[in-house]
C-alpha cells in the first residue's frame, strides 16, 4: 500500500511540474505577448527559388506562404525586388530580373508585376510589404548575360569586379544618384510601407583580394582621411542621401537596414561586443550607429543568425550590446530559423534555443520585434518554429511598433459601426475616418470581442480578433443568445491607434 501510494505521489509531483510549466510559458515574460511587435520575413530571390516558375505557380507559392505567416503571426513582409540592379517589378529604369524569368530583361509571362501583386496581398490580409533591394550589387557569381539596358551594360565606368561579382562604385556620386532613383521611382509608383536594404555595402572581404579603388582614394579624398574613413564617408552620404528621397517622396515610407551582427569587437572599441568576427564598422564600411544616432534610418534590424553560445559571436552577448546601443529607433533582430533549430538549449539539451531566444528578447528594453530567416524556413516549419509561434509566441494578433519621430497623432474614429445580418451571416460593417492629410488617412482597422459586461480594455492582446485593410468583417459563430461587444479602432500609416467605437451583437 505504502508503494502504492509512493507511485501516486511522483506521480502527483510530475504532472504539477509539467503544469507549472506549462502555465510559465504563457505567463512569464518569455511567454507574454506585447501588443505592439514588429513581426517580419524575409522572401528572398537571389537564391533562385523563383526563377523560371511561371507566373500561375509563383503566385500559388507565394500565396500559400503568406498564408501560413499569417497563420504564424507575422505582420510584415521583407520582399526582395532588386537582387542584382535588376527588377522584379515593372522597372523603368532597370530590366527585369534574371531570379524571376530566367533572362534578365525578358517580361515575365503571363505579365504580371511582383511587387504590385505582393504588396496587394500582404495588405489584403493586414500586413505590411517593405521592398528589399540591394544597393551596390550589379551582378553576383551566377553567369549569364546582362540586358542591354543593366547598368553594367550602359555603365560598366561605375562599375568594379571583386571575386567573381560586379558592384556599383560607392565612391561614385553617380552610383548614389541612380541608386536613390531607383529607389524614388519605387515609393513614387507603389504603395510599399518600407523600403529595406542588407548588409551588402563594400564587399565582404576576401582574404588577399583587394578593392580596386586606390585610384579614386587617390584623386577624390581630401588625403587627410585614411582609406577607411574614405569609404565610410562614401556609405554614410549613400544613406543620408537615400534617406531624404525616401522621407521627401512619401514620408510615411519606413527606411529600414538590416546589417551583419556585429558593429566592432571589443579589441578594436571599448564599446565594441566581446565577440571575434567580421565588423561592420572595419570590414564592410558600414557605420550603422552614425546613421541610427543621425536619425537616417527609421528601423534597424543587426542579424543575429547565431546561437546562444556561439564562441565567436554569441548571441547572448549580441543581443544586450545592440539593445544598449541602438535605442533611438525601432530594434528588430533578425533571426536565422534554421541554426535556431539546430542549436541545443544550453539549460535543456532535449529542446533547441527558441525559447530561450525569445526569453532573451522579452528581457531586451529596446528590442521591438524580430525578422525571420528566412521565409520559407517558417513556413516549412523545420523544428516545428512555426507552430510555436502561432501557437504561444505570436498567438495574437499584434500592432506596428510606434514611430513618433515620423507621425504621432492619430486618424480619427471609424463612422457608422452596425452589425447587420446578411443571408445568415452576421457581418460587422464600417465607415472609414474623415481624413485630409496622409498622416489623417486610415489604412487598417483593428476588431476586438469582449463577453458581455467585461471591461473594455484595447491593452488586451487576446481580444484581438483581426487586424484588416477591410471596412467590414464576417463575424465568428456563437452560441444563440449569446452577447458580445466588438470595438473597432483604426490604424494610420505609422500604426497610429484611433480611439474605439463600440457596437453590441446579439446572436
Amino acid at each position: 500500500m505504502e508503494r502504492l501510494m509512493e507511485i501516486r505521489w511522483k506521480r502527483w509531483i510530475i504532472l504539477w511540474i509539467l503544469f507549472v510549466i506549462h502555465c510559465s510559458l504563457f505567463m512569464s515574460p518569455a511567454g507574454a505577448q506585447q501588443k505592439r511587435e514588429f513581426r517580419g520575413a524575409w522572401i528572398q530571390s537571389v537564391n533562385g527559388q523563383f526563377k523560371g516558375m511561371g507566373t500561375a505557380r509563383m503566385q500559388e507559392t507565394l500565396r500559400y506562404q503568406l498564408d501560413e505567416l499569417q497563420k504564424d503571426g507575422c505582420n510584415a513582409i521583407i520582399f526582395q525586388v532588386r537582387p542584382e540592379c535588376d527588377a522584379l517589378y515593372e522597372s523603368r529604369i532597370e530590366p527585369w530580373s534574371y531570379y524571376l524569368t530566367g533572362e534578365q530583361g525578358r517580361a515575365p509571362q503571363p505579365y504580371w508585376d511582383p511587387l504590385a501583386w505582393m504588396t496587394a496581398e500582404c495588405h489584403r490580409r493586414g500586413m505590411e510589404l517593405h521592398a528589399w533591394i540591394n544597393p551596390y550589387r550589379a551582378k553576383t557569381k551566377t553567369p549569364h548575360t546582362s540586358a542591354y539596358n543593366h547598368v553594367v551594360s550602359q555603365h560598366p565606368e561605375w562599375c568594379f569586379d571583386y571575386d567573381g561579382l560586379t558592384l556599383l562604385n560607392p565612391a561614385l556620386k553617380e552610383n548614389r544618384d541612380y541608386i536613390c532613383r531607383v529607389v524614388k521611382d519605387i515609393v513614387e509608383r507603389y504603395d510599399v510601407d518600407g523600403l529595406h536594404i542588407d548588409d551588402y555595402f563594400y564587399p565582404y572581404p576576401t582574404p588577399g583580394v583587394a578593392i580596386p579603388d586606390q585610384a579614386y582614394y587617390q584623386t577624390r579624398s581630401n588625403h587627410s582621411q585614411s582609406i577607411g574613413d574614405w569609404r565610410r564617408q562614401n556609405v554614410n552620404e549613400f544613406i543620408h542621401q537615400l534617406s531624404e528621397t525616401i522621407h521627401e517622396t512619401k514620408p510615411w515610407v519606413k527606411f529600414g537596414v538590416s546589417p551583419f551582427g556585429i558593429y566592432r569587437n571589443l579589441k578594436n572599441d571599448p564599446n565594441g561586443s566581446r565577440t571575434n568576427g567580421l565588423q561592420n564598422y572595419d570590414d564592410l564600411y558600414a557605420d550603422v550607429l552614425l546613421w541610427v544616432n543621425e536619425g537616417w534610418i527609421d528601423y534597424c534590424v543587426p542579424q543575429l543568425y547565431w546561437e546562444i553560445g556561439h564562441k565567436a559571436a554569441d548571441y547572448d552577448e549580441l543581443i544586450h550590446w545592440w539593445n544598449k546601443h541602438c535605442s533611438r529607433v525601432p530594434l528588430y533582430i533578425g533571426e536565422d530559423v534554421e541554426r535556431t533549430v539546430k542549436a541545443t538549449d544550453l539549460r535543456n539539451p532535449n529542446i533547441h534555443q527558441l525559447s530561450a531566444k525569445m526569453a532573451l528578447h522579452s528581457q531586451m528594453e529596446n528590442v521591438k520585434g524580430t525578422v525571420l530567416w528566412y521565409a520559407k524556413a517558417a513556413v516549412d516549419n523545420v523544428g516545428n518554429y512555426g507552430t510555436t509561434l502561432r501557437t504561444v509566441y505570436w498567438r495574437y494578433p499584434a500592432l506596428q511598433p510606434l514611430m513618433p519621430q515620423m507621425d504621432n497623432k492619430a486618424p480619427k474614429k471609424v463612422r457608422k459601426l452596425k452589425a447587420l445580418d446578411v443571408d445568415g451571416q452576421k457581418v460587422l460593417f464600417w465607415t472609414e475616418p474623415k481624413a485630409k492629410d496622409w498622416d489623417d488617412i486610415a489604412e487598417r482597422y483593428v476588431v476586438y470581442r469582449f463577453e458581455k459586461g467585461e471591461r473594455v480594455n484595447l491593452d488586451d492582446v487576446s481580444k484581438i480578433v483581426t487586424v484588416t485593410s477591410q471596412t467590414h468583417y464576417e463575424l465568428p459563430q456563437a452560441a444563440p443568445k449569446s452577447q458580445y461587444v466588438y470595438v473597432v479602432t483604426a490604424l494610420d500609416r505609422l500604426s497610429n491607434e484611433s480611439k474605439e467605437k463600440k457596437v453590441k451583437v446579439k446572436y
